[in-house]
C-alpha cells in the first residue's frame, strides 16, 4: 500500500531554513507527480509545491522564491527546502500523492 513518511520539521526562528523530506513507498515513485501541502491551525490544507516526474515545479504564490521542491527518484524521496521562514509558515506540512497523505511534520516559526 501507499506509504508517505514526512520528516524534518521543527521549531525555528523567523528567517531560518528547514529541509523537509518525504519518503514514499507502495507505488512507482519516478512516474508520479508529488506534492507538498500545509495546513495551518484553523485553516484548510493548501497546496504549496508540485513536482512532476520530469522535474517541472510549481509553487503557490505565497511561497514562490522561498520554497524549493525537489526529488530523488533513486531514494523515492521528495524534499521541500524552505528559506526565510516567516511566522505565517507555521503549519503541519504533508506530502501528497493521489489523495494519499503522510502523517505530516510540524513546522513552527517563532518571531
Amino acid at each position: 500500500q501507499v506509504q508517505l513518511v514526512e520528516s524534518g520539521g521543527g521549531l525555528v526562528q523567523a528567517g531560518g531554513s528547514l529541509r523537509l523530506s518525504c519518503a514514499a513507498s507502495g507505488f512507482i515513485f519516478s512516474l508520479n507527480t508529488m506534492n507538498w501541502y500545509r495546513q495551518a491551525p484553523g485553516k484548510q490544507r493548501e497546496l504549496v509545491a508540485t513536482i512532476t516526474p520530469g522535474g517541472t515545479t510549481n509553487y503557490a504564490d505565497s511561497v514562490k522564491g522561498r520554497f524549493t521542491i525537489s526529488r530523488d527518484n533513486a531514494k523515492k524521496t521528495v524534499y521541500l527546502q524552505i528559506y526565510s521562514l516567516k511566522p505565517e509558515d507555521t503549519a503541519v506540512y504533508y506530502c501528497g500523492y493521489r489523495g494519499n497523505w503522510g502523517q505530516g511534520t510540524q513546522v513552527t516559526v517563532s518571531s
